[in-house]
């Protein structure tokens, strides 16, 4: 099936076995460089290099020091806010900003105009998941719509929103808006049991918060079974066929956009079973473009062709003249895989006992290149409208599509009428 599993379960980092480490040449201090770039060394060398001494001490005063705490603070705050959603986190912020805004005015501006900031990114956060949280509580399977409402007055998505592309704007706008609620540091908590670095048993990594990025994995899973169900529920063959064609063009524009998470998901409901095995409706569609956009998202050689056709969505946006050509977006579940297995696959420390900065500078890439394309703005206008149908709209379960399915085209074998009178009995109460 193509939903995304859980964490627990998505991961398997068998045969992975990548060493970025190359050999060092310039060492200082037990910090070992190549081409000016620190590749590894001992914490206690690391701690050592930073700790004042003779040659560098600066002043105690507050006052001196103070401009580059609160730019570290400043930065810190900008870039991972998530992190001080720890109330801990906050009480020693709160402390170290009173500290440096009892100094001169031009401190006092900026401490509060930082602490203001951060306050409003962590009151976006929580009004978003309490949206997130809404929605979620009140989805239904569309099977139960069915009983209480009859098909002939229910909508579909061509009656909600009949052009494609508008529709590929539409889901752009939702994919864009929950990667600006992912956090780097989420990425790091959601395959960190305990940082291995730390000795301390009692270090902030205990809590672990990976709700944004889980939301955002769920969606893709949602996107896929919208889009199996749209295309089971018909009763008619040729309403069938046509909503394939309505989502073949919809996937294509998603590519042209760089929209790659949702040209999957949509791919990925077209080719569930209960979709792929109606075969009479399928003979009635023109496949050609569906073949090549199959071919641009083809798994072989570790998605060769996604992997090329999103090097060059990056770079589009690199010198883009327009908020349309800046978009990229990725397929999230292959990054989140890219991202564990070079974390699992490259050890922290190197055998002499180092840390493997080389391992944590590619990370850092990684994650930084998100970053960049999380914020980027959504060019299009909103449809109020589309968007609550896709958020809110119900579904059909995997079960509930095997039953549609089998109804718009009978069983084929043994097996699929035995599955077929099972969902019937359960699902419909009949025999």
């Amino acid at each position: 099936m193509p939903q995304t599993p859980p964490f627990s379960a998505m991961f398997d980092s068998s045969g992975y076995n990548r060493n970025l480490y190359q050999s060092a040449e310039d060492s200082c201090g037990g910090l070992y460089y190549h081409d000016n770039n620190l590749l590894s060394g001992s914490l206690e060398a690391l701690i050592q290099h930073l700790v004042p001494n003779v040659d560098y001490y600066p002043d105690n005063q507050m006052r001196k020091i103070a401009p580059k705490i609160l730019q570290l603070l400043t930065e810190w705050t900008e870039t991972f806010p998530y992190d001080f959603r720890d109330e801990r986190m906050m009480r020693n912020l709160k402390d170290l900003a009173h500290r440096i805004a009892s100094g001169e005015e031009t401190y006092r501006k900026n401490v509060q105009q930082m602490m203001q900031c951060l306050i409003r990114k962590l009151a976006a956060l929580s009004q978003y998941e309490e949206v997130l949280a809404k929605i979620s509580s009140s989805s239904t399977d569309r099977l139960t719509v069915l009983k209480t409402k009859p098909q002939s007055i229910q909508r579909d998505i061509i009656t909600v929103c009949s052009d494609p592309y508008t529709l590929a704007q539409q889901l752009t706008h939702i994919e864009l808006e929950r990667l600006n609620y992912i956090g780097p540091e989420e990425f790091v908590q959601a395959f960190v049991q305990k940082d291995p670095l730390d000795n301390d048993k009692t270090c902030y990594s205990e809590r672990k918060k990976t709700r944004n990025l889980e939301a955002y994995v769920e969606w893709f899973n949602r996107l896929s079974y919208l889009v199996a169900t749209e295309i089971c529920m018909p009763v008619k063959k040729k309403h069938r066929a046509r909503m394939i064609e309505y989502f073949i063009d919809v996937a294509r524009e998603c590519f042209n956009i760089g929209n790659f998470n949702s040209l999957m998901a949509i791919i990925s409901g077209m080719n569930m079973s209960p979709v792929s095995r109606l075969k009479k409706t399928w003979a009635k569609v023109k496949t050609a473009k569906f073949d090549i956009l199959e071919h641009q998202m083809d798994p072989s050689s570790n998605f060769y062709n996604y992997r090329t056709a999103l090097r060059g969505a990056a770079q589009r946006s690199l010198t883009a003249h327009s908020s349309r050509e800046k978009i990229v977006i990725p397929f999230f579940s292959l990054l989140i895989k890219d991202i564990y297995f070079l974390n699992e696959g490259c050890a922290n420390r190197l055998p002499n006992g180092h840390v493997n900065f080389e391992k944590f500078w590619e990370l850092a890439k990684q994650v930084s290149e998100f970053m960049t394309w999380k914020q980027v703005e959504c060019p299009f206008e909103r449809d109020r409208k589309v968007l609550q149908y896709l958020l809110t709209v119900p579904v059909f379960s995997e079960d509930a599509l095997y039953l549609a399915s089998y109804e718009s085209e009978g069983p084929e074998n043994h097996i699929e009428k035995d599955r077929w009178k099972s969902l019937r009995s359960s699902l419909l109460g009949r025999v």
